[in-house]
């Protein structure tokens, strides 16, 4: 139930000084317009050639899904309140923001443990890997994806419609993201706080952690390949592959670990802008 009484909010947006505006649209418009174009030349290569159509291809696009609809949430509107210096969102537009957002920050993590399985599976057990890696596998462990994802996204959500928001309406961020929305309210947080940590935990570190150990396996497989030439390809994906989700989940964990009390939004608003466009930017080009 929605116990508001603010009907909008006002977002400071990533800074507060005039001459750094026209800088920092350029530079957002170019990474944006990027990262959704590159997704989106992924989704119809995937889509149409029908030598792409297996698992690790399918996960690469919903990989690609995902990472459009966290940056399409975000930035346009970040970029509109820039150029046209409106800078408030409804209280439901604000909702919508959060709920799509958290979605995305879920299912990406989940996605990333679950393209490491794929490739564990495809590397140390190559001769079963159709064997495991069926039809069926694809769309069990895609549903596990989006239904977590859904499910963390629902419950953030929720919660923070159940709190009161009676008085201050300044976003000190430039988005509607929890722990900025968690300074604002007049009723306790202390719920909500208790939820961003569990999901943290079981989510961002949970999932970092299989991830790592599936990537460790790898290593492992790789330390036998005889040819010095296969060792070096293999090493320079793997290597790749852990640096993008350690730029991932190590911001988000940083972010969302802490209680409300401790934010400091100036930092924080830089650290949020590495998980919401220069991952999604940098998973199309080490991925693709």
């Amino acid at each position: 139930m929605n116990h508001s009484v603010v009907t909008e909010f006002i977002i400071l947006g990533l800074t507060k000084k005039p001459e750094l505006q026209g800088i920092i649209f350029l530079f957002f418009l170019i990474i944006y317009l990027v990262a959704f174009l590159g997704n989106m030349l992924i989704i119809i290569a995937v889509i149409y050639n029908n030598t792409l159509h297996t698992p690790m291809y399918v996960f690469l696009l919903t990989l690609a899904v995902v990472d459009i609809i966290c940056t399409t949430s975000i930035i346009p509107k970040m970029l509109g309140t820039m150029l046209t210096s409106e800078n408030t969102i409804s209280y439901a537009g604000c909702m919508s923001q959060l709920f799509f957002f958290t979605w995305s920050l879920g299912a990406e993590m989940v996605l990333f443990t679950t393209m490491a399985y794929d490739r564990y599976v495809a590397i140390c057990f190559p001769l079963h890997y159709s064997t495991i890696m069926n039809h069926h596998m694809c769309v069990a462990l895609l549903s596990m994806v989006m239904a977590i994802a859904v499910t963390n996204s629902w419950v953030h959500t929720a919660l923070i419609m159940r709190l009161t928001f009676c008085g201050p309406n300044t976003i000190d961020h430039f988005f509607c993201e929890t722990p900025p929305l968690l300074a604002l309210p007049c009723s306790p947080v202390r719920i909500n706080e208790v939820m961003v940590y569990v999901a943290d935990i079981t989510l961002a570190i949970g999932d970092f952690i299989l991830t790592c150990i599936s990537y460790g396996f790898i290593i492992v497989a790789i330390l036998r390949i005889r040819t010095v030439e296969g060792k070096r390809k293999a090493f320079s994906t793997c290597s790749s592959h852990l640096t993008v989700v350690t730029l991932y989940y190590s911001p988000v964990i940083y972010t969302y670990i802490r209680p409300a009390s401790s934010y400091t939004f100036e930092r924080d608003k830089v650290v949020a802008a590495l998980y919401t466009l220069v991952t999604p930017t940098l998973n199309l080009m080490v991925y693709s």
